[in-house]
């Protein structure tokens, strides 16, 4: 029989004890609960003409501005947000940029064997024009360049990381970086950065707008029209013509229906403690700035705040039915409590510390775990999306992408599968919530048994459907 598992769906502790530390946690991002958010920029209220519009405004939709006025600083580009810029998913993430674009090596392996060696280089070179990004428009978006442990909490965890190639740290060398019962093994990644999530989008909007961009928020577009000229998109209280359209909205039905199944909205959950003291932290082991994840299939993710909160979320990865979105979703008591106890379990000198925030957020995932990029109508409308909880530092660059079709360039970006072909589709309901559920059952039954696939995973592996990250 395998060891039993570090983790575990039932609670440890009394769900009274949980509940109490979790009593006053507000129920919103801590990212986005600051006196520093901007005020709304005011809503499309009139006609225009553009050369180009970028539906969406999260991390996608701001590097696309971006870029577009640095290549073309007298191209006018106006971007539309539906609701308020970074409120979803660019203001709810755990702040890591990382640089892979393939969600992982096994990923990597999986979808985009024949391409590895390019993608590596334009990996870290979207690493650098990130931070560089950053300096160059003077965006304070606390970046950090600390670097992400990955820790086995299973024995089969243990062996995946040697397998891997890198360095592996255990015993007394492990716990230079943090201490826990739970940990086996680690490897330490130093490509990872760290940012304030909503502190980026911010800042990638300001330097939009300096740099000529007209930003109107709470203008959702309603349809989308192909004319001679290019595009018309419909909002409330006003018309944009443009000659082409980048859709950059993710895991939001997207205005080309037939994209529609080829994301699907999972939720993701999140706590975030109370401030931390130098001797907690010090009880711990974890005095560096890096982050910290676990190597299970449903993984947990955890780094600290500038002020010393620990950010502890994943495990759950959960689709409500209906691919529907709604702010109600994005409270799940019974995930809270799961997390709550997971957290005292890996830091059992923490239990008994309290929370401030918690909250959830919709991931746009994609069947290869991973963005897919494309164009239609001639280059006039481009799309990116399908991030599956990797965009921080991705979303960069599917907006090069994006624009490289748009403007009909012949690129390395453009020639990667990834923005060739599009993932295998996410079935319609009443299948997909039954299949998901199915799915997960069957990643919970690998993790707890050393790692080894039954017959669903290995059947969706052969379809290009995998779960390795």
């Amino acid at each position: 029989m395998p060891d039993p598992i570090a983790y575990d769906h039932r609670l440890r502790r009394p769900r009274a004890v949980l509940a109490a530390a979790l009593a006053d946690a507000a129920p919103v991002p801590f990212w986005v609960d600051s006196p520093l958010r901007p005020a709304a920029r005011p809503a499309l209220a009139a006609d225009i003409d553009t050369d180009l519009v970028i539906v969406g405004g999260g991390y996608t939709g701001l590097w696309t501005a971006i870029q577009a006025k640095e290549r073309q600083p007298d191209r006018r580009v106006v971007l539309l947000e539906g609701k308020r810029i970074g409120w979803a998913a660019s203001g709810r993430n755990g702040g890591f940029v990382e640089e892979s674009l393939t969600h992982g090596p096994e990923n990597g392996e999986l979808h985009f064997a024949d391409e590895l060696d390019v993608i590596a280089r334009l990996e870290k070179e979207n690493s650098v024009e990130f931070a560089d990004t950053l300096v160059r428009y003077g965006i304070d978006a606390e970046y950090e360049h600390a670097g992400m442990l990955t820790v086995a909490t299973e024995p089969h965890q243990v062996a995946d990381l040697r397998e891997s190639g890198e360095q592996v740290w255990e015993g007394a060398e492990l716990e230079r970086y943090a201490r826990s019962p739970l940990f086996r093994a680690g490897t330490f990644d130093d490509t990872t950065a760290l940012v304030h999530p909503a502190k980026l989008a911010w800042g990638l909007a300001a330097a939009a707008v300096g740099l000529g961009v007209e930003i109107f928020e709470n203008s959702p577009v309603l349809a989308l029209e192909r004319s001679a000229g290019g595009v018309v998109l419909k909002t409330p209280s006003g018309v944009v013509r443009a000659a082409a359209v980048a859709l950059a909205t993710n895991g939001f039905p997207s205005l080309l229906r037939r994209l529609r199944l080829f994301t699907v909205p999972i939720y993701d959950y999140v706590l975030m403690t109370e401030p931390l003291s130098a001797a907690q932290l010090t009880e711990i082991g974890w005095t560096g700035r890096h982050g910290i994840a676990d190597s299970g299939r449903e993984f947990h993710y955890y780094r600290k705040s500038q002020d010393d909160r620990i950010l502890f979320g994943g495990y759950d990865a959960v689709y409500h039915r209906g691919r529907r979105i709604t702010p109600a979703h994005d409270q799940r008591e019974e995930t809270f409590l799961r997390l709550a106890d997971h957290l005292y379990d890996t830091f059992p000198a923490l239990e008994g510390t309290r929370f401030s925030h918690k909250w959830g957020g919709m991931i746009d995932m994609s069947t290869q775990l991973v963005a897919f990029h494309g164009s239609t109508a001639g280059g006039r409308i481009a799309y990116s999306a399908g991030y599956t909880g990797l965009g921080v530092g991705a979303t960069r660059f599917g907006a090069s992408v994006m624009l490289d079709l748009i403007e009909g360039r012949d690129t390395e970006r453009t020639r990667l599968k990834m923005s060739r072909r599009l993932p295998v589709p996410v079935p319609p309901e009443p299948f997909v919530y039954p299949l998901i559920q199915l799915m997960r059952g069957a990643v919970a039954r690998s993790d707890r048994n050393g790692g080894k696939d039954g017959l669903l995973l290995k059947a969706a592996g052969m379809f290009g459907v995998g779960f390795d990250s």
